[in-house]
C-alpha cells in the first residue's frame, strides 16, 4: 500500500495510461469527463484498498485474540486501519507530486468500515451454523 502512495502512482503517472485509454474508447470524451472519471476511481482506490485492508485484518485478529466480541473485534479493526490511514497520508506529505489529505482518511475509513459491516453481517449469520457444529 505505501507503493501507491508514492511518485509511481501519483495521479501525473496514472494519468500516463488512463487517459489514452478512455480516449480509444470513446475518442469524442473530453477532457473534463476524462478528469472526473480519473479523480473517482483515485478515490474508489481508497475505499476499495483499505476495505480489503480490514477485512484482513479482521480475519487475523479473529483469530489471533482470545476469543473476542464481535464488537471488540470491530472496533479494533477500524482503530488499526485508520491508523494506517493516517500513516500513509502522513508518508505521502513527504513525496513531492503527492499531497496529503485528511479527506482522503475519511475515504480509507469508509471503505474499512464498509468490510467491517460486512465481516460483522457475516460472522452473525453463520455463528448459529457454527454452533450447531460444536453441540
Amino acid at each position: 500500500m505505501f507503493v501507491g502512495s508514492t511518485d509511481l502512482l501519483s495521479a501525473e503517472h496514472t494519468s500516463r495510461f488512463l487517459v489514452p485509454f478512455f480516449l480509444w474508447l470513446n475518442p469524442h470524451i473530453s477532457m473534463a469527463t476524462i478528469a472526473a472519471i480519473h479523480f473517482a476511481l483515485r478515490k474508489l482506490g481508497h475505499v476499495t484498498e483499505y476495505a480489503i485492508l480490514a477485512a484482513l485484518l479482521w480475519r487475523g485478529l479473529r483469530g489471533t485474540l482470545a476469543a473476542p466480541s464481535k464488537m471488540v473485534l470491530a472496533l479494533s479493526t477500524l482503530c488499526m486501519a485508520a491508523a494506517f490511514a493516517a500513516s500513509d497520508e502522513y508518508h505521502q506529505s513527504f513525496v513531492p507530486s503527492r499531497t496529503a489529505s485528511v479527506h482522503d482518511v475519511m475515504l480509507d475509513c469508509v471503505g474499512a468500515l464498509v468490510a467491517v459491516l460486512l465481516c460483522f453481517m457475516f460472522a452473525r449469520a453463520t455463528a448459529p451454523k457454527a454452533e450447531a457444529r460444536i453441540g
